[in-house]
């Protein structure tokens, strides 16, 4: 699958010639107009609810820029890859990706607040600091780039192609000598609807591992080329076809609670569900009272609706398992399906 040629806007930001990439049909964009880069995440006063929630706040690049202080590497001094850094690397890699089409400005999340002071503050009683004598960083950031022109509709939900990233410096050894920085990254999907986030196998890197950020920027170009769009979208729509019966679902609950506290041993010949309780009881609820993707009125909810519970309950992870419970919530939704075909490895989950 390739990007179609179109001629270049004069307002684009990239010279770079187009790439003949693996990542998106020509049947998934609306039209054939040239868009130019676009800083807008939203327009108007609705604003959409953010792709996680969990203790985060929002931020802007601009924040993580100009105000917050890059890490290092304690042994030796030298300088870790800043999330901002990480962030550019990104909004790089997809400008050469799609040098036609409009990206999103970054919807940029961070969590676990690390503050500091000046050594010229070092006496100072708290209430007194000035604002130019505090130093922050956050331990952890994740962040989403969105192509609004780059859409499809599975059940009534239109999803627009994304991108992007985690970094947790928790998962760093800072008080070492300099060593390869570990990072995330994904290209799938966001569900409009509720701004869920949509992960596949082949559009996700669990474990980045560079020192450089230009290495990290054709790491990210490598996995867009290799994302097969098409495939996703298919496995996606074929989940609207099967449906769990009010009993399934409540198995279905009922085993993954169970789940948590399985000995080792028989955990072991049952297939990964990364959920805990929490999770678990945030879908119960939503079957009966979310908007979106609650249970038909005879009880039954078909498996997108059931994989949109486990991405919405995901909203509460921290971030940095935010992407592998993501990716967790589709491979097992998949799993689920099998079982209709045969497939003995989840039927423990709905016997």
């Amino acid at each position: 699958m390739n990007i179609p040629d179109q001629p270049k806007s004069e307002s684009s930001t990239v010279d770079n010639k187009p790439e003949s990439l693996n990542v998106v049909q020509a049947s998934f964009m609306p039209n054939s107009k040239v868009e130019s880069y676009s800083s807008d995440i939203t327009t108007g006063n609705n604003q959409p609810s953010p792709f996680i929630m969990a203790n985060t706040l929002e931020a802007t690049l601009h924040h993580l820029q100009n105000d917050c202080i890059i890490p290092v590497f304690s042994r030796d001094n030298e300088k870790t890859i800043a999330h901002q850094e990480f962030i550019e690397c990104i909004i790089n890699a997809v400008n050469k990706a799609f040098p036609y089409h409009s990206i999103t400005a970054p919807e940029i999340r961070v969590s676990h607040q690390i503050k500091g002071r000046t050594p010229s503050a070092i006496h100072k009683p708290v209430k007194e600091l000035l604002e130019h004598e505090k130093t922050i960083y956050y331990e952890r950031m994740a962040f989403i780039i969105k192509v609004p022109s780059i859409t499809d509709i599975v059940n009534g939900n239109e999803l627009s192609l994304t991108i992007g990233g985690v970094r947790a410096y928790n998962q760093e050894n800072l008080y070492s000598k300099k060593s390869l920085e570990k990072f995330k990254f994904f290209i799938g999907f966001q569900n409009k609807v509720c701004c869920n986030l949509c992960v596949s196998t082949d559009g996700f890197l669990e474990d980045i591992r560079t020192s450089n950020a230009d290495d990290l920027c054709n790491k990210a170009v490598e996995t867009i080329q290799n994302y097969n769009a098409e495939l996703h979208f298919m496995e996606m729509k074929e989940l609207t076809q099967d449906y769990l019966s009010e009993h399934q679902f409540a198995q279905l609950i009922g085993k993954s609670r169970l789940y948590q506290h399985l000995p080792k041993a028989e955990k072991q010949n049952i297939p990964l569900l990364n959920f805990n309780d929490s999770h678990i009881n945030t879908m119960a609820k939503d079957y009966y009272e979310d908007k979106n993707f609650c249970r038909e009125d005879d009880g039954r909810i078909n498996l997108w609706d059931v994989y949109n519970l486990f991405t919405q309950a995901n909203k509460s992870s921290y971030i940095d398992t935010f992407l592998d419970r993501n990716l967790n919530a589709f491979e097992f939704t998949k799993g689920i399906q099998k079982v209709f075909n045969g497939n003995s490895d989840y039927h423990w989950f709905l016997s």
